[in-house]
C-alpha cells in the first residue's frame, strides 16, 4: 500500500468512526461532545496528512517506513484521547491522559532535529510533573470517596488545586504553560493541529469532571473563583507573548493558551451561557486553530522558515493557502460572522449579566490587545512582497479539501448551530452545572 493510500484509509476510518462514535450507549453529553470533537479533527488532522506526509516521502525528508510509524503513532494518540473521554473511572482517565503524553511526544519529535528533541523533552519533563500532581489529587479524592463518613471541604478543596494545577499543566493554563510554545511549533503539522485543536481540551475535560464532584459537596464559588483567576492569567500571559512573538507556529501556540483561558474563564463564570458558550468555543477553537496549523504546515514548507522576517508575501506564493489563513486569522480574532465571535461574546455576555464587570472589562481588554498583536504579525506575511526566488506554487487539489471542510465548519457554526449539536450542548452545560 502506497503512503498517499493509507493516508486516505485513516481519513476514511474518521470520517465513519464520526456517527458510530455518536450511536455509542452508555456515554453522557459531555462525553459524546467531547468525543466528537476529537474525532473531527483527527479527520481533518488524517486529510491533511495525505498530501503532508507523501511529500515529505517524495523529497526524501523522511523514508517510507517512518511514514508508516507516523500513521501507528497518530492512531494511537486519537485512541488515548478517545479513552479519556470515554472512560467512567477516574484512575483509568488519569492513565489515559498519561498515555497522550507519551505517544505525543514522538509526534512532537518525529523530525529528530535538535528543537524538535529538545521541544519533546521539555515536553515529556514538565507535563509529567504536572501528571504527577493530577495522580495525587486522584488519590485523594479516590480516598474521600472511599471513607465511611463525609471529608472536611478543606480536604476537597486541596485534592481540587492538585487536579487543577496537574491536569491544567497539560491544558496550557498559565503559568504552567511553558512547554506548550515548544512542542506545537516543533511538532508535525497535522500533529500540531491534534494538539492544539483537541489535546488541551481533554485535559479541560478532566478537570470538568472533578469539577462537577466538587460543585456537587461545596457548591459552585470555590472551583469558580480558581477557574477565573487562571483564565485571566492565561489571557494575560498569551497578550503579552503574542505582541513579541516571531515564530508563526510559536505564534498560533500562544493564542491556544489564549483560547484556553477563554474556555476556563467561560467555565469560571458558572452561568448557563457562560458554560454553553465554553463549551462552544471548544468546537469553535478546534476547527479554526487546526486550519490556521494547517496553513502554516503549508507556509513552513513553502518557505523552509518559521519567521515572521523571512515569511513575506504569502498571498502570492501560495493564493489558496495564504486566503484561507486570512479567513481563518479573522475568524481566530473573534471578527462576525464566524463562529468564535459567537462564543467569545457569549461568555462577555455572560459576565455583565452576572455582574461581573471587572471580568468582562479585563477579558474585553485583553481580546483587544490580542487581536491588534495577530492582526498585525500576520498582515505582514500575508501582504509583504514575497521573495524573489520564490515562484507561485501549484498546490494539489485533494491538500485543498481539509480547508474547505473546516472553513464549512466555521461558517456554518457561526450562522446556526445544528439542532442536534445545540441538544448535546444544553445536556453538557446541565450536566456540567448540576441541574
Amino acid at each position: 500500500m502506497t503512503i498517499r493510500a493509507l493516508g486516505w484509509l485513516t481519513a476514511l476510518i474518521y470520517l465513519i468512526a464520526m456517527p458510530l462514535f455518536l450511536a455509542l450507549s452508555g456515554l453522557d453529553a459531555l462525553s459524546l461532545y467531547f468525543g466528537l470533537i476529537i474525532l473531527m479533527v483527527a479527520f481533518a488532522a488524517a486529510l491533511y496528512s495525505i498530501e503532508y506526509i507523501s511529500a515529505d516521502v517524495e523529497s526524501g525528508l523522511i523514508s517510507k517506513s517512518k511514514a508508516m510509524v507516523y500513521y501507528g503513532l497518530f492512531h494511537l494518540f486519537v485512541l488515548s484521547m478517545l479513552v479519556v473521554v470515554m472512560v467512567n473511572n477516574l484512575g483509568v482517565m488519569w492513565a489515559a491522559i498519561e498515555m497522550t503524553t507519551l505517544v505525543s511526544a514522538f509526534l512532537v519529535g518525529f523530525y529528530n532535529s535538535k528543537g524538535a528533541v529538545e521541544a519533546a523533552w521539555k515536553y515529556l519533563i514538565i507535563c509529567s510533573a504536572g501528571i504527577v500532581l493530577a495522580l495525587i489529587g486522584t488519590i485523594l479524592f479516590s480516598y474521600a470517596s472511599l471513607v465511611p463518613v463525609p471529608v472536611d471541604a478543606n480536604f476537597l478543596k486541596i485534592a481540587f488545586i492538585f487536579i487543577l494545577v496537574g491536569y491544567g499543566t497539560k491544558a496550557g493554563l498559565a503559568p504552567m504553560h511553558t512547554w506548550l510554545p515548544d512542542a506545537h511549533s516543533q511538532a508535525v503539522a497535522p500533529a500540531s493541529a491534534l494538539l492544539s485543536g483537541v489535546l488541551l481540551k481533554t485535559s479541560i475535560y478532566a478537570i470538568l469532571r472533578y469539577v462537577i464532584i466538587v460543585n456537587g459537596s461545596l457548591g459552585p464559588v470555590f472551583t469558580g473563583r480558581l477557574l477565573l483567576v487562571f483564565g485571566l492569567l492565561s489571557l494575560a500571559v498569551a497578550a503579552g507573548f503574542i505582541l513579541v512573538q516571531k515564530d508563526i507556529k510559536r505564534l498560533l501556540a500562544y493564542s491556544s493558551i489564549e483560547h484556553i483561558g477563554i474556555i476556563t474563564l467561560g467555565l469560571g463564570l458558572g452561568t448557563p451561557l457562560a458554560v454553553y458558550g465554553a463549551l462552544f468555543h471548544v468546537f469553535n477553537h478546534a476547527a479554526t486553530k487546526s486550519l490556521l496549523f494547517f496553513g502554516a504546515g503549508n507556509i513552513v514548507k513553502k518557505y523552509h522558515s518559521h519567521d515572521f522576517d523571512r515569511i513575506k508575501g504569502v498571498l502570492r506564493v501560495l493564493p489558496f493557502t495564504g486566503t484561507m489563513v486570512l479567513i481563518g486569522i479573522l475568524a481566530l480574532v473573534g471578527l462576525p460572522p464566524f463562529s468564535i465571535f459567537f462564543s467569545e461574546m457569549m461568555i462577555l455576555l455572560a459576565a455583565v449579566l452576572k455582574g461581573a464587570y471587572w471580568v468582562a472589562g479585563v477579558y474585553l481588554f485583553f481580546i483587544v490587545v490580542i487581536f491588534a498583536g495577530i492582526i498585525h504579525h500576520f498582515s505582514q506575511i500575508l501582504f509583504g512582497e514575497k521573495p524573489d526566488n520564490l515562484l507561485v506554487a501549484k498546490e494539489p487539489a485533494g491538500g485543498k479539501l481539509v480547508f474547505v471542510f473546516l472553513l464549512c465548519l466555521i461558517c456554518l457554526m457561526g450562522w446556526v448551530i445544528p439542532g442536534p449539536l445545540n441538544q448535546l450542548l444544553l445536556a453538557a452545560v446541565a450536566l456540567i452545572r448540576g441541574s
